[in-house]
Protein backbone atom coordinates (compact mmCIF):
# COMPACT_ATOMS: atom_id res chain seq x y z
CA UNK A 1 0.00 0.00 0.00
CA UNK A 2 1.60 3.13 -0.87
CA UNK A 3 2.26 6.14 1.72
CA UNK A 4 -0.80 8.91 2.59
CA UNK A 5 1.94 11.97 2.46
CA UNK A 6 1.18 14.54 4.95
CA UNK A 7 0.55 17.26 1.89
CA UNK A 8 -2.39 14.95 0.92
CA UNK A 9 -4.19 14.75 3.84
CA UNK A 10 -7.29 17.71 3.94
CA UNK A 11 -10.35 17.92 5.99
CA UNK A 12 -11.95 14.57 6.78
CA UNK A 13 -9.61 11.89 5.69
CA UNK A 14 -9.33 8.61 7.30
CA UNK A 15 -5.46 8.34 8.12
CA UNK A 16 -3.58 4.71 9.30
CA UNK A 17 0.00 5.11 8.20
CA UNK A 18 3.29 4.85 9.51
CA UNK A 19 4.84 8.64 10.19
CA UNK A 20 7.97 10.43 11.98
CA UNK A 21 7.37 11.69 15.37
CA UNK A 22 8.42 15.28 16.87
CA UNK A 23 7.55 17.60 19.78
CA UNK A 24 5.34 15.58 21.47
CA UNK A 25 3.75 17.28 24.70
CA UNK A 26 1.93 15.58 27.33
CA UNK A 27 -1.01 18.14 28.24
CA UNK A 28 -3.67 18.52 31.05
CA UNK A 29 -7.23 19.49 29.54
CA UNK A 30 -9.73 21.83 31.82
CA UNK A 31 -10.90 18.58 33.10
CA UNK A 32 -7.26 17.26 34.05
CA UNK A 33 -7.44 14.78 31.85
CA UNK A 34 -3.76 14.22 29.80
CA UNK A 35 -4.10 14.76 26.16
CA UNK A 36 -0.87 14.37 23.78
CA UNK A 37 -0.28 17.08 21.42
CA UNK A 38 3.02 16.27 18.51
CA UNK A 39 3.90 16.40 15.35
CA UNK A 40 3.60 13.71 12.53
CA UNK A 41 5.91 14.46 9.81
CA UNK A 42 7.04 12.79 5.96
CA UNK A 43 9.60 14.01 3.67
CA UNK A 44 6.34 16.60 2.69
CA UNK A 45 6.24 18.12 5.63
CA UNK A 46 4.22 18.47 8.63
CA UNK A 47 1.04 17.88 10.22
CA UNK A 48 -0.05 18.51 13.92
CA UNK A 49 -2.11 15.79 15.77
CA UNK A 50 -3.75 15.37 19.20
CA UNK A 51 -4.75 12.29 21.13
CA UNK A 52 -7.28 12.95 23.92
CA UNK A 53 -7.05 11.10 26.89
CA UNK A 54 -4.00 9.44 26.70
CA UNK A 55 -2.22 7.45 29.72
CA UNK A 56 1.49 8.80 31.44
CA UNK A 57 1.71 4.71 29.66
CA UNK A 58 0.69 5.07 26.55
CA UNK A 59 2.54 8.77 26.14
CA UNK A 60 5.77 6.50 27.15
CA UNK A 61 5.81 4.08 24.69
CA UNK A 62 7.64 6.81 21.74
CA UNK A 63 9.46 10.09 22.01
CA UNK A 64 10.68 12.28 19.98
CA UNK A 65 12.14 11.02 15.99
CA UNK A 66 10.05 7.40 16.64
CA UNK A 67 8.23 6.32 13.66
CA UNK A 68 5.03 5.85 14.61
CA UNK A 69 1.58 3.92 12.75
CA UNK A 70 -1.10 5.98 13.57
CA UNK A 71 -4.82 6.15 13.04
CA UNK A 72 -7.09 8.83 13.11
CA UNK A 73 -9.00 11.61 11.20
CA UNK A 74 -7.95 14.59 9.74
CA UNK A 75 -10.24 18.18 11.07
CA UNK A 76 -10.02 21.60 10.30
CA UNK A 77 -8.95 23.69 13.28
CA UNK A 78 -8.27 27.59 12.85
CA UNK A 79 -8.09 27.59 9.50
CA UNK A 80 -5.38 24.05 9.57
CA UNK A 81 -5.38 20.61 9.20
CA UNK A 82 -4.45 18.44 12.49
CA UNK A 83 -5.39 15.10 13.03
CA UNK A 84 -7.40 13.80 15.56
CA UNK A 85 -5.69 10.02 16.57
CA UNK A 86 -7.62 7.29 18.17
CA UNK A 87 -4.64 4.78 17.99
CA UNK A 88 -0.99 5.25 18.03
CA UNK A 89 2.09 2.85 18.41
CA UNK A 90 5.62 2.47 17.79
CA UNK A 91 6.29 1.50 14.23
CA UNK A 92 8.26 -1.33 13.33
CA UNK A 93 11.05 -0.02 11.47
CA UNK A 94 11.31 -2.90 8.95
CA UNK A 95 8.04 -1.42 8.11
CA UNK A 96 9.58 1.81 7.32
CA UNK A 97 10.51 2.82 3.34
CA UNK A 98 12.75 6.12 4.40
CA UNK A 99 12.74 7.05 0.85
CA UNK A 100 9.28 8.50 2.17
CA UNK A 101 11.34 10.61 4.99
CA UNK A 102 14.18 12.19 3.40
CA UNK A 103 13.29 15.52 1.72
CA UNK A 104 15.13 17.04 -1.20
CA UNK A 105 14.72 19.99 -3.40
CA UNK A 106 14.99 19.72 -7.05
CA UNK A 107 17.97 21.84 -7.38
CA UNK A 108 21.56 21.10 -8.89
CA UNK A 109 23.80 21.21 -6.41
CA UNK A 110 27.12 20.57 -8.30
CA UNK A 111 26.22 23.71 -10.31
CA UNK A 112 25.25 26.15 -7.37
CA UNK A 113 28.36 24.38 -5.90
CA UNK A 114 30.47 25.68 -8.17
CA UNK A 115 28.40 29.16 -8.28
CA UNK A 116 28.80 29.78 -4.73
CA UNK A 117 32.91 29.20 -5.20
CA UNK A 118 33.00 31.52 -8.51
CA UNK A 119 31.17 34.15 -6.40
CA UNK A 120 34.04 33.27 -3.22
CA UNK A 121 36.61 33.92 -6.10
CA UNK A 122 35.61 37.53 -6.20
CA UNK A 123 36.04 38.72 -3.02
CA UNK A 124 39.71 41.42 -3.51
CA UNK A 125 39.97 42.14 0.49
CA UNK A 126 43.01 39.98 1.03
CA UNK A 127 42.12 38.39 4.85
CA UNK A 128 38.48 37.90 3.56
CA UNK A 129 39.86 36.63 0.30
CA UNK A 130 42.29 33.88 2.15
CA UNK A 131 39.12 33.26 4.47
CA UNK A 132 37.06 32.47 2.16
CA UNK A 133 39.56 30.02 0.61
CA UNK A 134 40.38 28.57 4.06
CA UNK A 135 36.45 27.57 3.60
CA UNK A 136 36.62 26.00 0.13
CA UNK A 137 39.88 23.96 0.80
CA UNK A 138 37.84 22.62 3.68
CA UNK A 139 36.35 19.59 1.86
CA UNK A 140 34.46 17.56 4.76
CA UNK A 141 32.98 21.19 5.75
CA UNK A 142 32.14 22.11 2.50
CA UNK A 143 30.16 18.61 1.91
CA UNK A 144 28.04 19.01 4.82
CA UNK A 145 27.38 22.33 3.90
CA UNK A 146 26.08 21.44 0.32
CA UNK A 147 23.94 18.94 1.82
CA UNK A 148 22.34 20.61 4.86
CA UNK A 149 18.64 21.93 4.72
CA UNK A 150 17.76 25.51 5.56
CA UNK A 151 15.47 24.98 8.24
CA UNK A 152 13.34 22.15 9.08
CA UNK A 153 9.56 23.65 8.29
CA UNK A 154 9.64 26.75 6.82
CA UNK A 155 11.95 28.07 3.95
CA UNK A 156 14.33 25.42 1.85
CA UNK A 157 13.52 22.72 4.25
CA UNK A 158 15.48 20.00 2.41
CA UNK A 159 18.53 18.27 0.78
CA UNK A 160 20.82 20.89 -0.63
CA UNK A 161 18.59 24.05 0.78
CA UNK A 162 21.30 25.87 2.70
CA UNK A 163 23.10 25.53 -0.67
CA UNK A 164 20.25 27.47 -2.33
CA UNK A 165 19.40 29.69 -0.01
CA UNK A 166 23.39 31.15 0.59
CA UNK A 167 24.04 31.07 -3.35
CA UNK A 168 20.78 33.50 -4.18
CA UNK A 169 21.87 35.62 -1.30
CA UNK A 170 25.40 35.67 -2.67
CA UNK A 171 23.66 36.88 -5.97
CA UNK A 172 21.61 39.24 -4.18
CA UNK A 173 24.47 40.84 -2.33
CA UNK A 174 26.55 41.32 -5.31
CA UNK A 175 23.40 42.86 -7.09
CA UNK A 176 22.38 45.40 -4.61
CA UNK A 177 26.57 46.46 -3.61
CA UNK A 178 26.23 47.29 -7.36
CA UNK A 179 23.83 49.67 -6.74
CA UNK A 180 25.01 51.11 -3.59
CA UNK A 181 28.93 52.25 -3.69
CA UNK A 182 28.54 53.20 -0.05
CA UNK A 183 28.42 49.16 0.73
CA UNK A 184 31.25 46.99 1.32
CA UNK A 185 30.91 44.61 -0.92
CA UNK A 186 33.36 42.29 0.16
CA UNK A 187 31.98 42.13 3.61
CA UNK A 188 28.17 41.85 2.73
CA UNK A 189 29.41 38.55 -0.22
CA UNK A 190 31.12 37.09 2.52
CA UNK A 191 28.50 37.97 5.34
CA UNK A 192 25.76 36.28 3.28
CA UNK A 193 28.07 33.16 2.83
CA UNK A 194 28.65 32.57 6.32
CA UNK A 195 25.44 33.90 8.08
CA UNK A 196 23.77 30.54 7.85
CA UNK A 197 26.73 28.20 8.32
CA UNK A 198 25.66 27.33 11.72
CA UNK A 199 23.17 25.01 10.79
CA UNK A 200 25.59 22.07 9.81
CA UNK A 201 25.60 21.72 13.57
CA UNK A 202 22.31 23.03 14.15
CA UNK A 203 20.49 20.17 12.36
CA UNK A 204 20.50 16.98 11.43
CA UNK A 205 19.57 15.92 8.27
CA UNK A 206 21.12 12.26 7.23
CA UNK A 207 17.53 10.57 7.35
CA UNK A 208 15.18 13.31 8.59
CA UNK A 209 15.21 16.58 8.98
CA UNK A 210 15.67 17.74 13.18
CA UNK A 211 17.43 20.04 14.92
CA UNK A 212 20.17 18.40 17.05
CA UNK A 213 20.31 18.72 21.10
CA UNK A 214 23.08 21.36 20.67
CA UNK A 215 21.37 23.59 17.86
CA UNK A 216 18.27 23.52 20.97
CA UNK A 217 20.03 25.21 23.16
CA UNK A 218 22.81 27.27 21.30
CA UNK A 219 21.12 28.11 17.88
CA UNK A 220 23.20 28.06 14.84
CA UNK A 221 24.32 32.02 15.39
CA UNK A 222 26.38 31.30 18.31
CA UNK A 223 27.18 27.88 16.47
CA UNK A 224 28.47 29.72 13.29
CA UNK A 225 30.78 32.61 15.05
CA UNK A 226 32.55 28.94 17.13
CA UNK A 227 33.19 28.13 13.28
CA UNK A 228 34.25 31.58 12.52
CA UNK A 229 36.75 32.10 15.10
CA UNK A 230 37.78 28.64 14.17
CA UNK A 231 38.23 29.28 10.46
CA UNK A 232 40.20 32.80 11.45
CA UNK A 233 42.34 31.08 13.29
CA UNK A 234 43.29 28.44 10.21
CA UNK A 235 43.88 31.43 7.82
CA UNK A 236 46.10 32.97 10.76
CA UNK A 237 47.94 29.93 10.48
CA UNK A 238 48.16 29.10 6.58
CA UNK A 239 48.63 32.93 5.61
CA UNK A 240 51.34 33.42 8.13
CA UNK A 241 49.32 36.76 8.87
CA UNK A 242 47.19 38.40 11.65
CA UNK A 243 43.82 38.39 10.45
CA UNK A 244 42.28 42.25 10.73
CA UNK A 245 40.35 42.24 14.12
CA UNK A 246 38.11 45.01 13.17
CA UNK A 247 37.15 42.74 9.99
CA UNK A 248 36.77 39.43 12.40
CA UNK A 249 34.16 41.98 14.96
CA UNK A 250 32.54 43.15 11.64
CA UNK A 251 31.85 39.42 10.41
CA UNK A 252 31.02 38.32 13.96
CA UNK A 253 27.91 41.25 13.96
CA UNK A 254 26.80 40.04 10.78
CA UNK A 255 26.16 36.68 12.10
CA UNK A 256 24.80 37.86 15.33
CA UNK A 257 22.39 40.92 13.92
CA UNK A 258 21.39 38.65 11.08
CA UNK A 259 17.62 38.03 12.40
CA UNK A 260 17.32 41.74 12.91
CA UNK A 261 15.28 42.06 15.96
CA UNK A 262 15.45 40.60 19.04
CA UNK A 263 11.84 38.90 18.66
CA UNK A 264 13.22 37.02 15.56
CA UNK A 265 15.91 35.63 18.50
CA UNK A 266 18.61 38.20 16.77
CA UNK A 267 21.53 38.21 19.54
CA UNK A 268 22.22 42.17 18.66
CA UNK A 269 20.49 44.34 16.23
CA UNK A 270 21.95 45.60 13.09
CA UNK A 271 24.82 48.71 13.41
CA UNK A 272 26.40 48.72 10.30
CA UNK A 273 24.73 49.23 7.20
CA UNK A 274 25.92 46.29 6.08
CA UNK A 275 24.81 44.26 8.95
CA UNK A 276 20.94 45.76 7.98
CA UNK A 277 21.18 44.77 4.12
CA UNK A 278 22.65 41.37 4.95
CA UNK A 279 18.88 41.22 7.01
CA UNK A 280 17.04 42.37 4.80
CA UNK A 281 18.79 40.05 1.70
CA UNK A 282 17.93 36.90 4.17
CA UNK A 283 14.39 37.95 4.36
CA UNK A 284 13.64 38.34 0.56
CA UNK A 285 14.76 35.03 0.07
CA UNK A 286 13.31 33.32 2.99
CA UNK A 287 10.09 34.33 2.40
CA UNK A 288 9.94 34.21 -0.87
CA UNK A 289 10.72 30.83 -0.83
CA UNK A 290 8.16 29.95 2.30
CA UNK A 291 5.21 31.76 0.29
CA UNK A 292 6.11 29.29 -2.79
CA UNK A 293 6.18 26.45 -0.64
CA UNK A 294 2.73 27.59 0.53
CA UNK A 295 1.33 27.73 -3.03
CA UNK A 296 3.36 24.53 -3.85
CA UNK A 297 1.83 22.30 -0.82
CA UNK A 298 -1.26 23.53 -1.31
CA UNK A 299 -4.24 21.04 -1.38
CA UNK A 300 -6.57 22.95 -3.59
CA UNK A 301 -4.73 22.81 -6.79
CA UNK A 302 -7.27 23.93 -8.61
CA UNK A 303 -8.23 27.13 -6.36
CA UNK A 304 -6.95 30.50 -7.21
CA UNK A 305 -6.22 31.08 -3.60
CA UNK A 306 -4.44 28.98 -0.94
CA UNK A 307 -6.12 27.82 2.25
CA UNK A 308 -6.19 30.01 5.39
CA UNK A 309 -2.51 30.21 6.91
CA UNK A 310 -2.16 30.64 10.34
CA UNK A 311 1.79 30.99 10.68
CA UNK A 312 1.33 34.44 8.48
CA UNK A 313 -2.57 35.31 8.95
CA UNK A 314 -3.62 35.56 5.46
CA UNK A 315 -4.35 33.42 2.45
CA UNK A 316 -2.38 33.66 -0.68
CA UNK A 317 -3.48 34.60 -4.33
CA UNK A 318 -1.69 31.88 -6.68
CA UNK A 319 -1.77 33.11 -9.72
CA UNK A 320 -0.10 37.06 -9.30
CA UNK A 321 1.95 37.55 -12.45
CA UNK A 322 2.16 33.77 -13.44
Amino acid sequence: MSHLYVNQIVENVKVDDIYRLYEKQLRPNKSGNLYLQFNLSDRTGFLGARFWNVTLEQAEQFNDGDYVRVEGTSQKFQGAIQLIVKRISKADESAVDVSDFVRSGHIDISAYRVRLRELLKTITNPDLHNLADCFLIDDDFMDKFCSAPAGVKLHHAYRGGLLEHTTQMMELSAAVAGLYPQLNRDLLLIGAFLHDIGKVMELAYENDMRYTDAGQLLGHSLMGIEILGNKILETERLSGEQFNPQLATLLKHLLLSHHGEYKNQSAKLPMTVEAQTLHFIDSIDSKIAEFQKYITEDVNQGNAWTNYIPTIERKLYKKSGN
